[in-house]
């Protein structure tokens, strides 16, 4: 891969973002360093790991402890002669600790649902003598413990005997000498590993001693009292046996290092890398991203694909949709300046770099990359004044001198390619161009003004077409594409937009009519009528998530519900067998509740439309019926005996339907009464009659589930209107069943009834 294609995607800035998101210099460098693979097992690998990795925190919330790194710390031990201080081993402690933490909280989830990451953890070989020794040894504050070894234990308690002998003496002197108001502070201090006295310096030759310093002010000298100088000898004795002390059980983990250092460096790679793997995580929670599968042989797919660079920095980059499916292998992208061409090219090639380095890229669910080996880039300004080189004589140098590398693994991006010349010519150049990549088998974006080149994109086979659309109100770029059509530059009105005077414009305006070249007004009526059908694709995509959400949301309370009601159902038959085996009932009595029990089962599950169903003889030609899928109602017409169905007018539009699909109407009856907590149903003349739920003497979390409950069956009973009895009482239970039904999907409107139905005890719903 060429270092211009890194500077000119601006990949070394995504590599900063994810070395910022790393927790130690080590992960940082790895992701410096970090650049696309060229093999389809490792690139599987990478994102086989990163999606692995974004389950497992996604579910522990596991993040990677700091370390420190250790490279000098390997070469510096190898040598058998040299001795870590205290600052290498608390520093190898800190990273023993950290892989300890990640490593088990790895091993600690189910392995195979992440089984790469887990058997990597699983196989390291772990330093057991070095992490238990520098856990026993070391503090935390860096230090020695007194438990490192018994002679650093004995040597410490003789210096703290010593200092609280030294205290008392000290105490017990001033007290009998009556020296208080000499010293300058209340205490004795240490200079030069020594106990000595602060004594104001006006006041040094009250005290016999030796005067070991000064302050810097001058207006406190160190005396040592000639009474500690033994006690402080002894001292300096003892200071020498911990510093030995110390030198045994530094050289003694030393040791232990260098046996184990196979197995700590491998730990210490493990643990970088999996620094690394997080930062991706962390990086894929900023952007919103995912892994993307990358098939050798596949297609370019990216959906709903935004610039990482524009996410990153907190613009909110329009989603674009970049594509190359089937035979097509090269896009070529026109429309007006500003509208996002480059955009698309340099977005497609730097998610291509990511995908292939590992890394998560913002894109939507289902995209897909082929193997790319190399990709070339090829955009700005790139004449360079000390080669002697123009804008095209610059592209033209940089084509050849990859051409013959490009094959059908490479990738290449070509903005404004043949610019600078002149235009009939740098048109015929890039069509050549793109012949030839065609005839590699490479992938190709262009971004391109030229009219020849857009008339080739909607004729050359391989080649697909796209134009940047403009919001046809204001003349705004929206930032995405429409496929299968070319865009006008609409050069006059950036120049309009951007300043220039009016008289300039239309002088412009002339030529172009005279050259006879004004297409911009059919192009504009294409771009407008290819707006307005992304428009109405929107709002249908939105349209049947939101069908597929409701359609999945009334297919799980219909589970429930079912459920539930054959747990009942079983509940119920099973207090009547135990009954029958207690004796408490015959054998008769037993089967007529169980017989009881199979019809009020067989009286749930039966639909409404299907409780006053007539039979084919009973429509009679002029009766009035109801169509429950359309919530009209009408009047048969026709009868065909052959086809058995009805042709019925349903608000002057008339339908052939199955007579199974209508209901009479006039048959009205009287509600059925149910106990608090069930749904009473009232057959009537309009199947869109509520339905009505009774929840007095229920307590609310019991209420609030009743009612989830049953505006599933409404709902899948076709009902439009329901009624809720929540009685009067302190208004708790109401106005808990109003705050739910506020935010319920399905509630389009609620009120509550009129004084003679029920009052502020009853709520009236309407569903969407």
């Amino acid at each position: 891969m060429e270092s211009r294609t890194y500077l000119l995607l601006e990949f070394p800035k995504i590599l900063d973002a994810l070395a910022a998101c790393c927790r130690s210099d080590s992960g940082r460098q790895a992701s410096h360093a970090l650049t696309p693979a060229r093999d389809v097992s490792e690139v599987a690998r990478r994102q086989r790991r990163l999606r692995q990795a974004m389950a497992w925190a996604g579910e522990s919330r596991v993040d990677c402890p700091s370390f420190p790194d250790l490279a000098g710390v390997w070469t510096y031990v190898q040598s058998p002669s040299r001795i870590l201080d205290l600052d290498a081993l608390w520093a190898v402690g800190q990273f023993v600790t950290a892989a300890k933490y990640v490593r088990q909280a790895l091993l600690a989830t189910d392995g195979p649902r992440w089984p790469e990451l887990h058997e990597e953890a699983a196989n390291l070989a772990w330093p057991e003598m070095t992490a238990a020794s520098l856990k026993r040894c070391l503090s935390d504050d860096g230090h020695l413990k007194d438990e490192s070894s018994p002679e650093l234990w004995s040597v410490r308690q003789e210096i703290r005997a010593i200092h609280q002998q030294c205290t008392r003496r000290v105490k017990e002197y001033v007290a009998e000498q009556g020296i208080g108001t000499y010293l300058q502070d209340d205490f004795m201090t240490i200079s030069s590993d020594r106990y000595v006295l602060p004594l104001k310096s006006n006041f040094k030759g009250k005290v016999p001693g030796i005067i070991h310093d000064y302050s810097q002010t001058g207006e406190t000298c160190y005396i040592e009292p000639l009474f500690l100088v033994e006690v402080n000898n002894k001292l300096q004795e003892l200071k020498q046996e911990e510093r030995e002390a110390e030198a045994r059980v530094m050289a003694h983990l030393t040791g232990l290092i260098r046996q184990e250092l196979d197995a700590l460096q491998a730990l210490f790679l493990w643990l970088a890398s999996m620094d690394l793997l997080l930062a991706k995580v962390r990086l894929a929670d900023q952007m919103q991203a995912r892994s993307i599968d990358i098939v050798s042989g596949g297609e370019l797919n990216l959906r709903t694909a935004r610039h990482p660079l524009l996410v990153l920095s907190g613009h909110a980059a329009k989603p674009v949709d970049v594509q190359l499916k089937g035979e097509h292998r090269v896009l070529i992208i026109s429309g007006g300046n500003a509208g996002g061409k480059t955009v698309a090219l340099k977005t497609a090639g730097l998610l291509a770099l990511m995908a292939l380095s590992g890394l998560p890229v913002p894109v939507g669910e289902g995209s897909t990359l082929p193997l790319l080996l190399d990709i070339h880039v090829f955009m700005g300004d790139e004449q360079s004044l000390e080669g002697q080189l123009s804008t095209f004589s610059a592209q033209i140098s940089h084509v050849a001198a990859v051409w013959e590398n490009i094959g059908s693994q490479s990738l290449v991006l070509l903005d404004e390619f043949g610019a600078g010349t002149d235009p009939s010519q740098g048109a015929a150049l890039a069509q050549a161009v793109v012949d030839g990549l065609l005839e590699k088998g490479a992938w190709a974006a262009v971004a391109t003004h030229f009219p020849s080149l857009k008339a080739y994109a909607l004729t050359r086979e391989g080649v697909r077409s796209a134009s940047v659309l403009f919001d046809p109100k204001n003349n705004k770029p929206l930032y995405s594409l429409a496929y299968d059509q070319v865009g006008a530059s609409q050069a006059m009105e950036v120049a309009r937009e951007y300043g220039l005077p009016d008289s300039i414009l239309t002088k412009a305006e002339q030529y172009l009519l005279v050259d006879g070249a004004d297409t911009g007004r059919l192009i504009e009526r294409l771009n407008a009528l290819t707006v307005e059908r992304e428009e109405e694709l929107t709002r249908a995509r939105e349209l049947r998530r939101a069908l597929d959400e409701q359609k999945t949301k009334l297919r799980a309370g219909f589970e429930r519900e079912k459920a539930a009601l054959l747990q009942e159902i079983k509940k119920q038959a099973q207090d009547v067998l135990l009954r029958l085996r207690e004796e408490k009932v015959s054998r008769r009595q037993a089967l007529r509740e169980l017989a009881r029990t199979r019809k009020e089962l067989e009286a749930e599950s039966e639909s409404p439309s299907r409780v006053e169903e007539k039979a084919w003889e009973d429509f009679q030609i002029g009766e009035s019926v109801s169509y429950p899928a359309w919530n009209k109602s009408g009047t048969i017409q026709e009868k065909d005996e052959r086809r058995k169905a009805l042709k019925v007018e349903l608000g002057g539009v008339s339908l052939w339907l199955p007579y199974q699909d209508v209901t009479p109407r006039g048959s009205g009856s009287q509600p059925q009464q149910a106990a608090s907590g069930s749904v009473l149903i009232r057959k009537s003349p309009d199947q869109a009659m509520p339905l009505r739920l009774d929840l007095r003497g229920q307590r609310a979390d019991e209420a609030l589930s009743l009612l989830a409950a049953f505006l599933d069956r409404a709902l899948l009973r076709g009902s439009h209107q329901v009624e809720i009895i929540h009685g009067r009482g302190t208004g708790a239970l109401r106005r808990e069943v109003h705050q739910f039904l506020k935010d319920h999907p399905v509630v389009a409107s609620y009120a509550t009834a009129n004084e003679d139905e029920g009052g502020d005890g009853m709520t009236m719903v309407t569903l969407r």
